[in-house]
């Protein structure tokens, strides 16, 4: 074998990457041994014999580019951990002040008492004692990886990344700020906003974790099961409580869910991960049919709102479309049900291949019909009154969520519209970034964090800080984080809405782009995942300058574009209009284009339309079919509706026209 190695490793007590050198372990690339090819399997061995490969995890063999000017890997992936993620350069530590906690009624979300609060305690302290067994070497990296992936913890490329959790994506001014705490104190001074309604960390250390999870818990948050073959983080519609057309506020049903769930013995060690979300409004603001269990609320008799229960759906390597399994679930059923779902999943769900251990498999290898009859049978055998979720249970939870005065005078929508009429930017925006709200005083607003050439999902410290503040100020305390990654203040009287507007453009948070072309999604991909093949960010980054300007936005009309830097898809790909895939061509990054996907009641999974592009041809290309789309629609023809009225050869002609 010809060519040249280095060795390198991820340290244990902050996953950094370090790389081997005559004397040990170094950080910095450029004082890495040297080795010849043939020789890397010994010199591993010869390292795991020694007493400091304790310290380290992962250790292996990086092959060397021959061409390069000193020492750099071949591969696009070594390279970005050779010399770090291609975003955030400007990290600048200690440059901000600790902010303080401020005390807040918990208007919109759970409120916790002792018995969770000692609940969360324990396990704080439960994991502060795994971790300095982990440090001292009483377990190895086999045996605590388990127990950390349960935490939340994750080892990435370049350090630990944490995983914090947001029950429904409900949070409350007082939680933000503690996770503007974390971000400036253990982080690099930003957070990001994930496509389960979670807060990802990217840059923690080992020794910290246990810390940082006793400030959560200090909050009333944590990062239990936001990891591990077990039910994540239940989310639900980011309008929940308020918006004109729900029927039910999933937020209860969310929240009971999260309480069947966590920890359950019988499903704390699934074949696979598991994941459910909940709609209160027949239109699908959840993308339930591509969840594990997804909820859809839909009338039912009496005026008693019901659940569509859709099984089996999910992206990632096998994308499939959940299944209608049954059309009336009544409320006192809800978790009978559900419980009878994951046993039969529990049950049949493979645990001999991991990509084919999700319940989609199974529903497909069963049947429908199969899969409806072995769910029946266990819920028939099942102690219905153990489960009944009886109206006094059911109000119990609710009682505990706090309720905002919905007080607002009786000109509100007047002045709403008055501003609307006298300045033609601020009507822009409250046509892409408000949703109606059940009140006619009030509105939702959606902070987009996306700004012209930003990141995805991605919000600095400061930034967090303020939307804390907006959120006393407009919306009673209280923060929604979307599955968009975007962020929600759920009650803002319309009178004030023009001065709220005003606070967001000022911090550059009042982007005009929700469901526009410029709403992107995206995973973090290779800057930071060490499953990803190709980086999503600076995608992301060209295409949201590309179509900054608002006009040609509000022109295109809706779109969604989805990046995921694998086929995980954790940026959702196959569910956008235009969806983007990350893959590794002989170590280069290339990007595969999918058309036609939707989330929404119209649910689709997009089609892929031809051979991957590299970086430099995507953005063009994607470019070169918009501009396809606009010539091609008819008068008032969303994208999505013109791709299916002519199918994917115009499109794929524009995409794939020579330079």
């Amino acid at each position: 074998m010809t060519g040249t190695s280095v060795i390198t490793a991820n340290r244990l007590l902050d996953g950094r990457i370090v790389w081997l050198t005559g004397q040990g372990w170094s950080e910095a690339i450029s004082h890495a041994r040297v080795i010849d090819n043939a020789d890397v399997e010994d010199v591993i061995k010869q390292v795991k014999a020694t007493p400091d490969a304790r310290m380290v995890v992962g250790i292996y063999g990086v092959q060397l580019d021959p061409a390069a000017a000193g020492i750099a890997p071949v591969t696009v992936r070594e390279r970005i951990r050779a010399f770090g993620p291609s975003v955030h350069p400007d990290f600048a530590p200690g440059r901000h002040p600790m902010s303080t906690n401020t005390a807040t009624l918990p208007v919109g979300r759970y409120a916790y008492d002792q018995v969770d609060r000692t609940f969360l305690s324990q396990r704080v302290a439960q994991f502060r004692a795994q971790v300095s067994r982990r440090i001292a070497g009483d377990l190895s990296e086999d045996e605590f990886k388990p127990l950390r992936l349960m935490n939340g913890l994750y080892l990435q490329l370049h350090a630990y990344m944490l995983r914090v959790a947001i029950p429904y994506g409900m949070l409350g001014s007082d939680q933000m700020r503690e996770l503007a705490h974390i971000a400036r104190t253990y982080d690099r001074d930003y957070g990001h906003f994930t496509t389960r309604q979670n807060m990802q960390f990217n840059w923690i250390r080992l020794e910290d974790t246990p810390d940082i999870l006793q400030r959560l818990a200090d909050v009333d948050m944590h990062a239990i099961q936001t990891s591990g073959n077990c039910i994540r983080n239940v989310t639900c519609d980011e309008f929940a409580g308020a918006a004109a057309d729900e029927l039910l506020d999933p937020r209860i049903h969310a929240e009971i869910l999260r309480q069947w769930s966590t920890l359950h013995p019988e499903f704390s060690f699934l074949p696979r991960k598991f994941k459910i979300a909940i709609s209160g409004s027949p239109q699908d603001r959840v993308a339930a049919r591509f969840h594990d269990i997804g909820l859809v609320a839909r009338p039912g008799a009496q005026g008693r709102p019901v659940f569509d229960v859709f099984v089996g759906g999910g992206l990632g390597r096998t994308p499939v479309i959940g299944v209608l399994l049954r059309d009336n679930l009544p409320e006192e059923d809800l978790v009978a049900y559900l419980e009878a779902i994951v046993r039969v999943y529990n049950a049949y769900g493979r645990r001999d291949n991991m990509y084919k251990a999700r319940i989609k498999i199974l529903v497909q290898a069963l049947g429908v019909e199969t899969f409806r009859e072995k769910v029946d049978a266990e819920f028939a055998l099942m102690n219905r009154a153990d489960y009944r979720l009886d109206p006094a249970i059911v109000d119990g939870i609710r009682a505990r969520f706090g309720i905002p005065a919905l007080d607002a005078p009786a000109d509100a929508a007047d002045t709403l519209a008055a501003a609307r009429r006298t300045d033609s930017r601020f009507d822009r925006w409250v046509r892409t970034n408000t949703h109606p709200h059940r009140h006619e005083g009030f509105i939702s607003v959606v902070i987009s964090v996306k700004p012209d050439g930003g990141i995805p999902g991605d919000v600095t410290a400061d930034q967090m800080d303020l939307i804390a503040d907006l959120a006393d100020g407009w919306s009673f305390g209280e923060i929604r984080v979307t599955h968009m990654q975007n962020v929600v203040l759920g009650h803002v009287r319309k009178d004030r809405l023009h001065e709220l507007w005003q606070k967001l453009v000022a911090a550059g948070l009042g982007t005009p782009n929700i469901g526009l072309i410029g709403d992107i999604i995206a995973c973090p991909g290779l800057d930071y995942c060490s499953l990803a093949n190709a980086r999503s960010i600076p995608i992301a980054q060209k295409l949201s300058a590309r179509f900054a300007d608002p006009e040609l936005q509000e022109n295109i009309g809706k779109l969604h574009i989805n990046i995921s830097g694998c086929i995980n898809a954790c940026g959702h790909h196959h569910a956008g209009h235009i969806g983007i895939l990350g893959v590794d061509k002989r170590g280069e990054e290339f990007f595969q284009l999918t058309l036609g996907g939707s989330a929404s009641n119209d649910v689709a999974i997009g089609q892929i339309i031809g051979p991957a592009l590299p970086e430099d041809e995507t953005v063009d290309a994607i470019a070169r079919l918009v501009d396809a789309y606009l010539v091609l629609r008819n008068e008032g023809e969303e994208f999505i509706d013109t791709y299916r009225r002519l199918g994917a050869a115009s499109f794929k002609d524009a995409v794939y026209a020579p330079a």
